[in-house]
């Protein structure tokens, strides 16, 4: 058995992509040039859709984040969350994809415990936010407790690469009882390292930028990103490589 691929994805292209180079799952989001925003309705729809026509359960895990700056949400902003973890839930979405940080730096256990409940029974991962804490481990066991399926981290580093201790310390603790994710800079050639460490899963956007036409002065940069099928299917062959 190879290593689990999940590549972040912004549109209904990325998630066909996805498909037809066999990862395992998609995190489906928005705006990754700020770290990843709560995708659209429509989108999410659309994505579950797709992903029951190609047979493939468990695929499409959504983004749940109201804004960037942060992860340090006010009530108005958890109760956003909320009902957008409702909706994906709802929608069809085989899990979520969250996080929320107390102003010390310290998991939100209140607000992960209202999550993981509005989530009813999906796959919750808890996202980047833990490369903020003070003691990732620690932190991690708890979330094992509150019910999360996995963590997405770099190790608390620029690239997971150079993360790697932390992220071997992480999986050596919560083994069996929280897949441990890496995340953040992932480039293909990696993941061997990465899964000589322990490490059973890998988070890639695979994300090429292109130009499209202008957009004239209130459309922003005209250069938007996809999803660049050579990359995925190279994290996929190298995964799949790893016993």
């Amino acid at each position: 058995m190879g290593i689990a691929v999940e590549i972040a994805v912004q549109d209904i292209d990325g998630v066909r992509v996805a498909l037809a180079e066999r990862v395992d799952r998609v995190e489906l989001c928005s705006a990754l040039g700020l770290g990843g925003l709560t995708p659209s309705a429509g989108l999410v729809r659309a994505a579950v859709a797709e992903t029951r026509d190609a047979g493939r359960d468990g695929f499409v895990q959504v983004l749940v984040r109201p804004r960037g700056g942060g992860f340090v949400y006010d009530a108005d902003e958890l109760d956003l969350t909320l009902a957008d973890v409702r909706f994906a839930q709802e929608a069809g979405a085989s899990g979520v994809v969250v996080g929320a940080l107390t102003g010390d730096g310290a998991i939100d256990l209140e607000a992960v415990r209202r999550i993981v409940a509005a989530a009813e029974g999906l796959e919750v991962t808890f996202h980047r936010a833990i490369d903020v804490v003070r003691d990732p481990v620690a932190s991690a066991e708890t979330l094992a407790e509150l019910g999360v399926t996995r963590v997405l981290t770099s190790g608390g580093a620029a690239r997971s690469i150079d993360g790697a201790d932390v992220l071997q310390a992480l999986s050596t603790a919560v083994s069996g009882r929280l897949q441990v994710m890496a995340g953040g800079g992932v480039r293909v050639d990696d993941i061997p390292t990465l899964a000589a460490r322990g490490i059973n899963a890998v988070h890639l956007s695979a994300r090429e930028t292109v130009l499209g036409e202008p957009s004239g002065p209130g459309g922003g940069d005209a250069a938007y990103d996809i999803t660049d099928p050579a990359t995925v299917r190279a994290a996929v062959a190298a995964a799949a490589a790893q016993r």
